[in-house]
């Protein structure tokens, strides 16, 4: 039970990687808030938690609206005294180089995959330096360290997830405040489904395969285990960190 009793906000927790972490949060004694922008998504989750002896509450939240935001952080710790834990998960990618990216889906990409990062930072920050610390764990990706063809908006905004969670770890240490990110490399989840759905999709998964040295895609368990090493005293002397789960990917 090594949450036991936290209180945790995981925003995309309706379905893939934020799915996956909302059971193990459950399953080691997290009261866990599912949050999505997706309501009946969330409620799924929640139901399900429920259905296994968790406490868990659903919550729709657009994170790309920092009024929305605060309101989310701001119910919780007043229902339940504290946050202990906000796992920045919510996001999405779309296909396209500079050139073939709008500024309109350049502007929506980065409000959803940075802005609501930097806007669950900014209000969750605030409630643990209150009651003597907390953590926090963004989802980057692995191109946050190397590119990829035909999606700069993803790219650079994951990069930006990495960066930001450095500044924010170093400007709130002293206020025991812990912020780390985890960077999968390609997961199977419902994203990469729809990509895949197509008349080229075989082929295109073996791509997606062998660019990892494992030549195979991650599996959303993976990758929420390793954020819940990053919640929970596990990783006490972490702070600033970017947790690679890649199948080896960025070791080439």
């Amino acid at each position: 039970m090594k949450l036991d009793g936290r209180i945790a906000i995981i925003t995309g927790g309706g379905s893939g990687i934020g799915h996956e972490a909302a059971r193990l949060f459950a399953d080691e004694g997290a009261v866990v808030i599912v949050a999505d922008r997706d309501a009946a998504a969330a409620e799924r989750v929640a139901a399900e938690l429920t259905a296994r002896g968790a406490r868990a509450e659903a919550a729709t939240v657009d994170v790309a609206r920092e009024a929305e935001v605060a309101a989310l952080i701001g119910a919780t710790a007043g229902r339940h005294g504290r946050l202990d834990i906000l796992v920045n998960n919510a996001g999405y990618g779309i296909a396209g180089t500079v050139v073939d990216t709008s500024e309109a889906d350049w502007d929506a990409l980065m409000a959803v995959n940075v802005k609501g990062v930097f806007f669950g930072c900014k209000h969750a920050v605030q409630v643990m330096e209150r009651q003597g610390g907390g953590v926090i764990v963004n989802t980057a990706s692995a191109v946050a360290t190397v590119g990829i063809l035909n999606r700069a908006a993803y790219v650079a905004s994951k990069g930006a997830v990495a960066a930001l969670t450095r500044a924010v770890a170093l400007d709130h240490v002293g206020a025991k405040v812990r912020v780390n990110c985890v960077a999968p490399g390609t997961i199977e989840s419902p994203y990469f489904a729809q990509i895949l759905a197509g008349p080229d999709g075989p082929e295109l998964r073996r791509g997606l395969e062998m660019r990892q040295a494992m030549e195979r895609l991650g599996q959303p368990i993976e990758v929420a285990k390793a954020i819940l090493f990053l919640a929970s005293d596990d990783s006490s002397f972490c702070t600033g960190t970017m947790l690679v789960v890649d199948g080896g990917w960025t070791a080439r």
